[in-house]
């Protein structure tokens, strides 16, 4: 009777304990599955969700990203957004920032335009996103092998493109002289070198052209950092 007893109380506890352990899992984790609700954006800082999206990052990469129900997303999102973060990201085909991330619908704004640069516009819907719509981090995000990159090398001169590609001369002229080194698009060192300073520089107009966003900073209710994308690989590293 005795033995019969203890069998029960084993058995009893092995069935339970996945349920044990999911219920903890359930309420340690911070994150919605949607980004359905002020309260889901509540929720978490702005250390979380880069954190968040550096975890995300690793799955990409390594081919385990996650799977969802889109279409429950698009209904569940249907009347508001209350998005994580922002990024500001190139129009590169090779480097959507939501599958990089391994975001899912109503996760982030994502405002791209070529060379990941900055301007009156981008700061507008970067201070909306933040001020207004409650994103906590603000990511600048470039990618290896930009073509606006090499653009800006090579002080290409076509129609519009011409004055966006000026935009990234300033890093150009930041990226050190070496003695005899060719400083076009033809060396790839370079144009990664000028890539990294376009994003850094990026971050620092933010906070340099937007007092609310700087404000924000100040205070930790956002954060703002930039990140590279190798196209090669799949990773990101983060600038922060």
């Amino acid at each position: 009777m005795h033995a019969r007893t203890l069998l029960l109380a084993v058995a009893a506890t092995l069935s339970t304990a996945p349920f044990a352990v999911m219920a903890k899992t359930e309420s340690t984790a911070r994150f919605c599955e949607t980004q359905y609700s002020k309260e889901c954006q509540g929720a978490v800082s702005p250390s979380q969700i880069l954190e968040r999206f550096k975890q995300g990052n690793e799955r990409f990469a390594s081919g385990h990203g996650t799977h969802r129900n889109y279409s429950q997303q698009v209904k569940e999102t249907a009347k508001g957004q209350f998005p994580l973060a922002s990024i500001v990201s190139c129009i590169d085909s090779r480097a959507p920032a939501e599958l990089i991330l391994d975001q899912g619908i109503g996760d982030v704004f994502n405002a791209r335009v070529a060379g990941n640069v900055i301007n009156e516009d981008i700061l507008g819907s970067l201070e909306f996103a933040s001020k207004v719509a409650g994103a906590k981090l603000i990511v600048v995000m470039g990618h290896t092998s930009c073509g606006a990159v090499k653009g800006a090398c090579d002080n290409v001169q076509l129609g519009n493109l011409t004055g966006l590609l000026a935009k990234i001369q300033p890093a150009v002229a930041a990226v050190p002289s070496k003695t005899g080194a060719d400083r076009s698009s033809k060396n790839h060192e370079f144009v990664e070198q000028v890539a990294e300073a376009n994003v850094r520089q990026n971050v620092q107009l933010i906070r340099d052209r937007s007092p609310i966003l700087k404000e924000m900073e100040d205070k930790g209710e956002i954060k703002i950092v930039g990140a590279m994308y190798d196209v090669a690989s799949g990773k990101v590293s983060w600038y922060e």
